[in-house]
């Protein structure tokens, strides 16, 4: 378990206040981290990471202290056996990849660790390049097993996909998943999209006016119980309407109403009167118009 218990004091929009955190992160958890711009999701990250230091509080990972303000513990990066993607990616431009993957690695490198990371992501055969040469999918691949480098405990991303099209970072996404489970990480992601809250998420945290409101289990509304099994269900959407996670669908089933999120891509076959089909499977949800399946 990763217990955090912090206090730092942010200046944001609407001015200075006190980012307070008191959570805790099962070992294996794969939690989405999300909120508004300017909410204190970055600063939360790199409080975690070691890069920002607060006023007061403790992280602990396990048995080993991280952070302990009142006994004056602080380890840094190197330390807490972290890996970190920025959402710049910040990769050294005058190395290659391999050279970027060693530098991370340290003294402690495990090459056949290395290697696997590469094969891995399909980036073995551009061991030699440099990232200028990349494209940006492949780019953020690096980035992602940079971090993985040096084995560690808990892996952060900072809104990985945000540059990258729909396509490549549904496919990125699907790789994370892989990763995560692979190397039986800890993983804590801060995004915005929906995709991510809802369809890749073991639990979600909501970060607002620089608190966190637990989220639980993504998807968990009343009403929506009944679609963490397997099935298919028909319904008729009454509207759509924006919120902070994009778009939500309310959709009249039998006698029951049910809030599901959407993309904006998805909201131009998807109009208020039409029956849609929603097929459900642990939470990743497919709605397609009747139409299209007649």
């Amino acid at each position: 378990m990763i217990r955090i218990a912090v206090q730092k004091k942010l200046v944001m929009a609407d001015g200075v206040k006190t980012l307070s955190v008191d959570t805790e992160i099962a070992f294996g958890e794969f939690v989405v981290l999300f909120g508004k711009s300017g909410s204190g999701k970055t600063s939360l990250l790199r409080i975690i990471s070691g890069l920002l230091k607060p006023e007061e509080g403790k992280i602990a990972c396990g048995d080993e202290i991280w952070l302990d303000t009142r006994n004056k513990i602080n380890l840094p990066i190197q330390k807490r056996r972290i890996g970190f993607v920025f959402q710049d990616l910040a990769l050294f431009p005058n190395m290659t990849i391999k050279e970027n993957l060693l530098f991370a690695a340290g003294k402690e490198r495990d090459d056949a660790y290395l290697c696997r990371l590469l094969r891995m992501t399909n980036m073995e055969s551009f061991s030699q390049s440099k990232p200028q040469t990349l494209s940006g999918g492949q780019q953020q691949r690096v980035a992602i097993i940079r971090a993985l480098a040096r084995k560690p405990r808990l892996l952060l991303l900072d809104e990985p996909f945000s540059s990258l099209d729909p396509q490549m970072s549904e496919h990125l996404r699907k790789e994370l998943k892989t990763i995560h489970r692979e190397f039986n990480l800890t993983t804590l992601l801060v995004s915005h999209e929906s995709t991510d809250i809802y369809g890749t998420a073991d639990r979600a945290m909501e970060v607002k006016e620089a608190k966190i409101l637990e989220s639980g289990r993504p998807g968990m509304e009343p009403g929506n119980e009944h679609l963490a099994g397997e099935g298919s269900y028909k319904g008729r959407i009454l509207q759509i309407y924006k919120s902070d996670l994009g778009y939500i669908l309310e959709i009249l089933s039998g006698d029951t109403v049910l809030r599901l999120p959407v993309d904006e891509e998805s909201i131009t076959v998807l109009k208020p009167g039409i029956m849609v089909l929603i097929s459900s499977k642990n939470f990743h949800l497919h709605i397609q118009p009747l139409s299209c399946l007649q």
